[in-house]
């Protein structure tokens, strides 16, 4: 864990040669403006106060050169996002200037941050929750609009506020059967009834908010998807006309792609990671035969299989050969070249249960195969499609704690066993819950988390 009292620097944009018009370098802490006024020069009478915008020269206070034009923004204690004095140079973007000014501050007495430190002291000065913490994290890292919408509710407290609300009537409940433990003779005797439905309700919310995981995890991490099938069955042709590019080469020549193709596209607001795999078949082409190996792989590795096979063919021996190599593996059968299909039926194995015909030169069918896909990742799953949050897996975790908790509470009260029992797994339940928002965390937790952010959050 970090030491909260130092004065920390960092480079809060991304720099790149050529690239970014404003680079900024953050400081936090005690000697944030100490060190904004030993290196900012601003001309006329501009007031240093906080929340005001400075313009000016950085200038090296050893050698008195110019290192850049820029502008100063002063955040000062509480009002900051660490609740600490927060200062910015907004230097123009590259590399040179930024760098120069990030050595200048650490010349001056800061610190270079760790990895998500300017977030872990806004969590710990009070100024976020955990969760709210972990939403920066995914806000940064979001892939599609509905995944950023579900990490800004978690930011604007969304998931957080609920948690606690279920922790505070948990905390009523254990306080309430404490205090019949300890004063059994001055008080009234314990409303049961009250209680049992207390935690029911309680129940059912945990339920709610943890069913919610499931959709989280395809928005935040999405599915990867490999296009396999036979040389010529228009593999290629499938990938670039749902991607509406030319990322892969198409020809009538079999054997054309020689490696996987990758291409993201947003399904439904779920990232999907789509992979054109070379045709499977034996071959003695060194480079080819290598090419059907990484897609043999890239089959076994992905989420969803799609078994392209081509309709004017009709369901080929090699098809069943490639079929029994993925068929352990989810899968839609897409019957393509529909427009070409042969008065032959297509005798596939009947055990395949989603098939979506297309037409991928005319760019036919691929909407259905897009629903088959976000059906085939919802199917026999809980999905809370409508929902404003989404919890991750380490809130997951808690939660699923929190509900093995409460419901060994009631089996508690059901079997009439004495209080002392009922409190030990509410205590349970509140851990796991103040888990969640980092009333109740370990230091190892903390560096766990924050550990996976940028330098500059």
């Amino acid at each position: 864990m970090p030491i909260q009292g130092e004065t920390i620097v960092a480079i809060a944009t991304a720099i790149l040669p050529q690239q970014g018009s404003v680079g900024i370098v953050r400081l936090s802490g005690t000697k944030s403006l100490a060190i904004a006024k030993s290196l900012f020069y601003s001309p006329g009478k501009q007031e240093w106060s906080s929340h005001r915008i400075l313009y000016g020269y950085i200038r090296d206070p050893e050698t008195k050169q110019t290192i850049d034009e820029a502008l100063l923004m002063l955040m000062l204690q509480p009002r900051s996002f660490t609740r600490e004095d927060v200062v910015e140079f907004h230097c123009h973007g590259g590399i040179i200037a930024v760098q120069e000014v990030l050595q200048l501050c650490v010349a001056q007495g800061a610190r270079l941050a760790q990895p998500g430190e300017f977030s872990l002291r806004a969590f710990l000065n009070g100024r976020i929750d955990l969760t709210q913490a972990e939403s920066i994290a995914e806000l940064v890292s979001a892939q599609s609009k509905q995944a950023s919408q579900i990490a800004l509710a978690g930011l604007q407290g969304k998931l957080g506020s609920p948690i606690r609300d279920l922790r505070t009537t948990c905390l009523d409940i254990l306080a309430e059967v404490e205090a019949r433990i300890d004063f059994a003779d001055d008080l009234p005797p314990l409303n049961e009834a009250q209680i049992e439905q207390q935690l029911e309700d309680v129940l059912d919310r945990v339920n709610q908010i943890l069913a919610t995981a499931e959709q989280g995890e395809l928005l935040r991490n999405g599915l990867k998807v490999a296009i396999v099938g036979c040389p010529n069955v228009g593999k290629s042709s499938l990938l670039n006309a749902w991607s509406k590019s030319d990322r892969a080469i198409v020809t009538d020549l079999p054997g054309t792609t020689r490696d996987v193709i990758e291409s993201t596209l947003v399904v439904a607001g779920i990232p999907i990671q789509v992979l054109d795999t070379a045709g499977i078949r034996e071959t003695v082409d060194t480079v080819e035969r290598i090419g059907v190996e990484r897609s043999r792989r890239a089959a076994q590795d992905a989420d969803l299989v799609l078994l392209t096979v081509d309709a004017s063919q009709g369901w080929t021996d090699e098809d069943l050969e490639i079929y029994q190599q993925v068929k352990h593996r989810p899968l839609i059968l897409v019957i393509n070249k529909a427009d070409l299909a042969s008065p032959k039926s297509l005798n596939y194995p009947q055990e395949i249960e989603s098939t979506v015909h297309t037409s991928a030169a005319h760019h036919q069918g691929i909407t259905a195969l897009e629903t088959a896909i976000i059906s085939l990742a919802h199917q026999g799953k809980v999905m809370a499609a409508n929902s404003e949050v989404a919890v991750n897996q380490r809130q997951a975790s808690a939660l699923t704690r929190a509900r093995v908790a409460l419901k060994q509470v009631q089996e508690t009260v059901t079997n009439q066993l004495p209080l002392d029992f009922w409190t030990i797994d509410l205590r349970g339940a509140i851990q796991a819950l103040g888990e969640i928002t980092g009333e109740e965390v370990t230091e190892s937790v903390l560096d766990r988390i924050f550990s996976r952010f940028c330098i500059g959050k």
